[in-house]
C-alpha cells in the first residue's frame, strides 16, 4: 500500500492499526479533487489488501476542524461537466468506503461540515471533542448531501431529526450529536486521540476475520428484513469454525492466556 500521498496523512502508530488525516490544514481540511482521489485510492489498497491493517482511524489535521467538505473555491467556476467528473471521485470513494474490510473509527476532532459530516457518518462509529461540531450544509448552498448523508443520517439519529438537520442545514455540537446517537464518546481535545487509538487497539487484537465477518454481517442486516440478515450472519458464523484463530481463541481461552490471533 502507498502511504505517501499529497492531501492525506498515513500514520502507523501500531502494527495492525492505520490513523489516517485530512492534511489540508490552510483550507479548513476541505476536500479537493486531489483529495477526493488520495482517499479513493487508499480505501481501494484497503480492500484488495488490507496490509495486516486491522482498524482505520480517521482524524484531521490541527485542532480546529476535521473537514469543512468539499472546497468551494476550488468549485468556483467550474462547469457542469467539470462538478460531475469531480463528485463521481467521491461517489466512487463512497462506495469503496462503504466495502473496506476493517472497521473504520472517526474521531472528530473539531468542525464536520458539509462532506466533512457525511464522511463522519461513514464510519463504523465516531468518538468526538467536546469542541467538535456538525452540520449538512449542502441546502444552504443550492445542492444536497450527495456522499451517503441521507441515507446514513437517518440510521444514525432517526428520520424526522435527519430530516430537520437536513432541511435547514443547521450546525450541531458534539453534545447532542451524542445525545442522539450519532457519536459514541466525547473526550476532552487533548485525549481525544489516545482514547481512540485504545478502542483501535483493542479491535486490533481482536480476531480480524470475526471482526470482518460481524462487520459485513451488521451492514447486511442494516438493510435486510431479520430473517434474511440472520441467514446471512449464520453463512458468516460458519466461515469462522474452520479457521485456525477460531481453535487459537478456544485454546488461549482453556490455556488462560492472551490469544494470538494471525488472521487465518
Amino acid at each position: 500500500m502507498d502511504e505517501e500521498f499529497e492531501t492525506i496523512l498515513i500514520e502507523r502508530p501500531s502494527p495492525h492499526v492505520m490513523v489516517l488525516k485530512f492534511n489540508r490544514p490552510e483550507r479548513a481540511n476541505a476536500m479537493n479533487t486531489q483529495m477526493g482521489l488520495d482517499l479513493r485510492q487508499v480505501f481501494l489498497d484497503l480492500y484488495v489488501d488490507t496490509n495486516d491493517v486491522r482498524c482505520l482511524v480517521v482524524t484531521g489535521a490541527g485542532e480546529k476542524i476535521f473537514s469543512a467538505g468539499g472546497d468551494l473555491k476550488d468549485r468556483h467556476g467550474m462547469t457542469e461537466r467539470q462538478w460531475k467528473a469531480q463528485h463521481a471521485i467521491f461517489e466512487q470513494m463512497v462506495r469503496l468506503m462503504k466495502d473496506c474490510p476493517v472497521p473504520i473509527i472517526g474521531a472528530v476532532n473539531g468542525a464536520a461540515y458539509g462532506g466533512g459530516c457525511e464522511f463522519a457518518l461513514g464510519c463504523d462509529f465516531l468518538y468526538a471533542s467536546e469542541i467538535a461540531r456538525f452540520a449538512l450544509t449542502e441546502i444552504t448552498l443550492g445542492i444536497m448531501p450527495g456522499a451517503g448523508g441521507t441515507l446514513n443520517l437517518p440510521h444514525a439519529v432517526g428520520e424526522r431529526r435527519a430530516r430537520e438537520l437536513i432541511y435547514t442545514g443547521k450546525p450541531f455540537s458534539a453534545k447532542e450529536a451524542y445525545d442522539w446517537g450519532l457519536v459514541n464518546e466525547i473526550f476532552p481535545l487533548k485525549e481525544l486521540m489516545n482514547e481512540t487509538l485504545k478502542c483501535a487497539e483493542t479491535i486490533a487484537n481482536n480476531a480480524p476475520l470475526s471482526v470482518r465477518q460481524a462487520k459485513k454481517s451488521i451492514s447486511v442486516s442494516m438493510q435486510a428484513d431479520r430473517s434474511t440478515g440472520y441467514m446471512y450472519e449464520l453463512e458468516a458464523y460458519n466461515q469462522m469454525i474452520p479457521t485456525n484463530d477460531r481453535n487459537e481463541g478456544i485454546t488461549a481461552f482453556n490455556e488462560k492466556r492472551k490469544p494470538n490471533f494471525t488472521g487465518t
